[in-house]
């Protein structure tokens, strides 16, 4: 019997190049080498710096009704979900990297016995810069309260830091 997967929940703060991260395993390795990157769903038009497919909020809620979520949170005045069908690939024995909130730690923790933390983040003034660059994307939400990382929980698998090897 083949043993379950593993679920790498990749968090930090926006700007810290979680999906920068994500994309560059993606170009490197596929599920034929046992690992599959998990697109999440969110409320909220895609755009150069996050790779995710979109839903109004009426449809997510429905689709989270419908159970078709195996994980799902609320950030920022948006939702997100990751396809429960991430479940199939655990089961298989593979490696699923997603982007999650901080918050959605303790439901994967709950859902994959086999789950590991990757905090991504950098320095402050770079988050900060870095998320200047960007057109905004969250409204009146002002980027600078984003650009501070939260306490860092002490169950963090690993941890990495993208101050010089991602520019704004």
């Amino acid at each position: 019997m083949k043993s379950p997967g593993v679920f790498v929940a990749i968090v930090g703060p926006s700007g810290a190049g979680k999906d920068s991260l994500i994309r560059g395993l993606g170009e490197r390795l596929t599920a034929r080498d046992g690992v599959v990157i998990a697109r999440r769903v969110v409320t909220r038009p895609c755009d150069d710096h996050e790779d995710h497919d979109t839903m109004d909020e009426a449809a997510f809620e429905d689709a989270e009704e419908a159970g078709r979520f195996a994980l799902s949170w609320s950030a920022h005045g948006l939702s997100y979900g990751v396809p429960v069908e991430i479940d199939a690939a655990i089961e298989e024995g593979k490696l699923v990297v997603c982007n999650v909130s901080r918050a959605a730690v303790a439901g994967v923790r709950q859902r994959y016995v086999r789950s590991r933390v990757v905090l991504v983040t950098a320095r402050p003034e770079i988050l900060a810069a870095r998320l200047a660059a960007r057109e905004p994307r969250r409204g009146a939400t002002g980027w600078s309260a984003l650009a501070h990382p939260r306490r860092r929980s002490n169950r963090t698998s690993f941890l990495t830091t993208t101050d010089s090897c991602i520019q704004p």
